[in-house]
């Protein structure tokens, strides 16, 4: 949500973001929140008014009652109750137009950086840059779901009876290596100074409405019936949902976390759920990182957060590339996103295996999380990004780790935490 006072003076180029954005429709939202800003102004002036006239005369019946002209007071009382009546009027106006005001603002997205390429959707994001050979095999990468099943590794029948499609069981040293790959992920940006924490696996209402556009919302979550709490599709809701209502030293800044948590998401859309794999899914797991930190230090944070993600899927031995969002494919609260992809073998593609975002202050006024400075309070800028998504890494991992012979390398940083094997071999 960008500042009321920004878009007053500043509307058309909120119109031209709304433009490089492909959003035309919402294009008369900025005349229309402007119209009742300035009504809402106005109201406010004159409660103001009101209330300054109102102290006036209450002086002035303090000053008659104590030289006992009691009728000259009562008149004024009378004035008094006059203005009480009208204030009481105003201030109903004042609440009904600042909730108008903040539906609409809720929904005009964040100004975008302007390095950002403008484009309608993810077709025309923009490569920048590759990160490791890009091998395809002699021998053929069989599909993910058939590698985990020949090592044991997956049961999505007994996961359609017990859940459903879009769920499944990970058995055996798939499902180690699926644990171990986190492990190293958490213990990974440990090493790189982040605060290790597992948060709430479920927020409320107006955490959900503080960290994502109404859109996002619609289609990820999941909400428990007859309870104000939903499941968290990541972690970064709870993780940026911590600070809410919150004035923070700026001597604390930045604040840099990593969470560990399961991620329930409906994938509602043309993509679907799939049938066989694991790649789109209603469950996984995820190590993600979060940055709070001052509005000038957002970007180097930014560029610092994707290139640990490259790091870590390197030391795995996955080729990768970064990917730059497009206007079009960035969602509403997002000031520059970049994706992560992991290279495919079998495929012979990249894939999409994390995404990195800075959101400049929108979630944290939407959140009320501020920084208390030498020169006043702020809001602070919030970051996140995926350190490692469990059911995408884990097919990343497979195919740009397949044998011939169906083995699976382990690269030596995962070594210790799956017991020093350095192979996972093919169930007899």
């Amino acid at each position: 949500m960008i500042d009321i006072k920004f878009l007053r003076e500043n509307k058309e180029i909120v119109k031209e973001n709304i433009k490089k954005k492909f959003q035309d429709k919402k294009l008369p939202l900025v005349d229309e929140v402007i119209e009742l800003d300035k009504k809402n102004r106005e109201f406010k002036q004159l409660g103001d008014d009101l209330r300054k006239e109102r102290n006036s005369i209450s002086g002035q019946i303090g000053l008659l009652m104590r030289e006992k002209k009691i009728d000259e007071a009562n008149n004024l009382k009378s004035q008094v109750v006059e203005i009480n009546n009208k204030l009481e009027n105003i201030e109903k106006e004042e609440q009904t137009l600042t909730e108008q005001i903040k539906k609409i603002m809720m929904v005009i997205p964040n100004i975008i950086d302007d390095s950002v390429p403008v484009g309608k959707d993810d077709s025309e994001n923009v490569e920048i840059e590759k990160y490791g050979e890009p091998v395809v095999p002699a021998y053929e990468i069989p599909y993910h779901a058939d590698i985990i099943s020949r090592l044991n590794g997956l049961d999505k029948e007994s996961s359609g009876r017990t859940s459903g499609n879009g769920f499944y069981y990970l058995m055996g040293d798939v499902a180690r290596l699926s644990s171990a790959m986190l492990t190293y992920a958490r213990d990974f940006m440990i090493d790189k100074g982040f605060t290790y924490c597992i948060p709430p696996f479920m927020i409320r209402s107006d955490v959900v409405t503080g960290v994502m556009s109404f859109d996002e919302m619609d289609a990820m979550m999941y909400k428990i019936e007859g309870e104000d709490l939903y499941l968290i599709g990541t972690s970064e809701h709870s993780m940026i949902g911590k600070f809410k209502d919150q004035i923070v030293d700026e001597k604390e800044l930045p604040i840099t976390l990593t969470s560990y948590s399961p991620c329930f998401r409906k994938e509602v859309g043309a993509h679907g759920i799939e049938e066989r794999g694991i790649y789109r899914v209603h469950q996984f797991e995820k190590q993600e990182m979060v940055v709070l930190c001052k509005p000038e230090e957002a970007m180097d944070w930014y560029n610092k957060m994707w290139s640990y993600t490259v790091e870590l899927f390197r030391s795995l031995d996955i080729p990768v590339r970064t990917l730059e969002c497009c206007s079009g494919d960035l969602a509403d609260l997002k000031v520059k996103s970049c994706d992560v992809e992991a290279w495919s073998p079998r495929q012979q593609k990249y894939f999409e295996v994390g995404s990195c975002s800075t959101l400049g202050d929108a979630q944290a006024r939407r959140l009320s999380i501020r920084a208390k400075g030498g020169n006043g309070n702020y809001f602070v800028s919030t970051l996140n990004n995926t350190v490692l998504a469990s059911t995408r890494a884990l097919i990343a991992f497979l195919e740009n780790n397949y044998n011939e012979d169906g083995s699976i390398n382990i690269p030596k940083v995962l070594r210790p935490y799956m017991g020093g094997k350095e192979k996972i071999e093919i169930k007899k």
